[in-house]
């Protein structure tokens, strides 16, 4: 592409790519100098130069220009990188229905329920913390919203396989730092808001603040912001919805209500009250928080033009989402559940669901606490375990440069009365979790999910991921007096 066709006044140059990453440049490409709270772009123009970079896109005063690049100064690089990714990959946002998800807990659910219901009319992708897929193409996530190179030339590659939607998880982290600004979003779903990610935001007002990016920048005119009623943040967020707002809930009235909700260990009904009309669901989704998160979907959906009976027909049986709210059923007489829940919120719901499907039974939880994150919540954790379980078997958990005992030990701080145990290798955790639990009891892993990866002291590692790890735990290790 000609550099003229991203800048007014710039000269015909051709462009073969756009790059941040001035060690990842190749000729012919743009460099773009972002700030950064570590690093800055600017002080590795010269590596970006060497390595073919044919422009530089800068913010601050250069004391040297060599020849043979162009250089163009903006008042804001970010903004710029958004609006040439938007135009370099030919508008591939424009080219979909946009569906983006926010909120703390339920982004990845409630965006894989939306693409894999509206795949039964039409091909739609999903971009998130699971993964990108589209197609029969499935490829391993980079962030939970990427960086607007990738994600522009991912929705481009979707584009070119013929996705007319996509489902995309918008972070609080992506909207801060102004990821999806040059996306035009048809839909804006909201979940919920809890505590979370104060390590980066530093406070609860700033991480709101950022979540409702989101919902000011909706301006298409027929724009939709999809809110939870029975979020504390739901007003603030309908005050300041620059498109038409429509609710969803189950404690108060709203435009998407469920009542009635009966909740098994194994699926979930409840009437849909829509437009004056009750409409019957059942669906293999358990626990409270995912009926939230189908009434947001559902809504989406129907506020998009798909049928709302065709739509809850395909609820009741809807494709598993690796690691979360996984139940891993071999034959044992015991439940075992993985989840990705990681913040308090998640946290507390899931051993309410662990406590609902044992009863009176024992409820055993695995999990531990990311190192070099939010180190607040740590404790936290160990309060809610505290109040839901009678065995606590605290690991690693993506522990990084940090002691995982050390952070077992500050979980620890708020666990007063239940037994607990640290066993710092997460296999041999859930191993003796296995081995502790007997018929009716339930054993939840947490933190991790399907993940494949763990993060250490020199990097990522290798994991086989909690849902293969106890599986080959229930086959080699379950009680046989359970």
């Amino acid at each position: 592409m000609r550099l003229s066709k991203l800048f007014k006044n710039a000269p015909t140059v051709n462009i073969t790519g756009l790059c941040s990453d001035s060690r990842k440049v190749k000729p012919g490409n743009i460099y773009f100098c972002l700030p950064g709270i570590t690093h800055d772009g600017h002080d590795f123009i010269n590596q970006a130069l060497e390595n073919g970079a044919k422009c530089i896109v800068h913010s601050k005063k250069l004391e040297e220009m060599k020849s043979g690049a162009v250089y163009i100064r903006v008042d804001d690089v970010i903004d710029a990188m958004n609006q040439c990714a938007r135009l370099f990959y030919s508008k591939p946002a424009d080219k979909m229905l946009m569906y983006g998800v926010t909120g703390t807990n339920g982004k990845s659910t409630i965006s894989n329920i939306i693409r894999n219901i509206r795949n039964t009319i039409e091909p739609c992708g999903y971009i998130g913390t699971i993964s990108i897929e589209y197609g029969n193409i499935k490829l391993a996530p980079d962030l939970t919203t990427p960086d607007p190179l990738v994600l522009h030339k991912t929705m481009s590659d979707m584009v070119q396989k013929g996705m007319k939607a996509c489902a995309l998880e918008v972070s609080s982290h992506g909207l801060a730092q102004h990821r999806v600004d040059a996306i035009k979003f048809d839909v804006a779903i909201f979940t919920n808001f809890t505590y979370d990610h104060l390590d980066f935001h530093g406070t609860l007002d700033n991480y709101f603040e950022a979540k409702s990016l989101l919902f000011k920048n909706l301006v298409k005119q027929d724009g939709v912001s999809i809110l939870n009623v029975d979020d504390e943040k739901y007003e603030d967020l309908r005050s300041i919805s620059r498109a038409k707002v429509i609710s969803y809930g189950i404690d108060r009235e709203c435009d998407y209500r469920a009542i009635n909700v009966v909740i098994d260990s194994h699926y979930s009904r409840f009437d849909l009250v829509y437009g004056g009309k009750t409409y019957k669901v059942k669906t293999n989704l358990v626990a409270t928080y995912n009926i939230y998160n189908l009434l947001a979907s559902i809504a989406a959906l129907h506020e998009t033009g798909m049928d709302l009976q065709e739509i809850i027909d395909q609820c009741e049986h809807l494709p598993q989402i690796d690691g979360r709210l996984e139940q891993i059923d071999l034959g044992q007489p015991y439940h075992v559940v993985v989840d990705f829940a990681h913040t308090p919120d998640g946290m507390e719901k899931i051993m309410q669901f662990g406590r609902q499907i044992c009863k009176d039974k024992k409820l055993i939880a695995v999990f531990g606490s990311a190192g070099k994150r939010d180190i607040a919540k740590r404790k936290v954790f160990g309060e809610i375990a505290d109040q839901y379980c009678d065995l606590i078997i605290l690991t690693e958990d993506d522990p990084r440069d940090e002691d995982p005992k050390e952070i077992a030990d500050q979980i620890k701080e708020g666990i007063k009365s239940t037994q607990n145990i640290f066993i710092e290798d997460r296999y041999e955790a859930i191993r003796q979790a296995v081995e502790n639990a007997n018929e009716g009891d339930a054993i939840l892993l947490l933190g991790k999910g399907d993940e494949s990866f763990i993060y250490r002291e020199n990097g990522r590692a290798p994991w086989i991921g909690d849902n293969v790890a106890v599986k080959e735990c229930i086959e080699k290790y379950t009680n046989q007096a359970a």
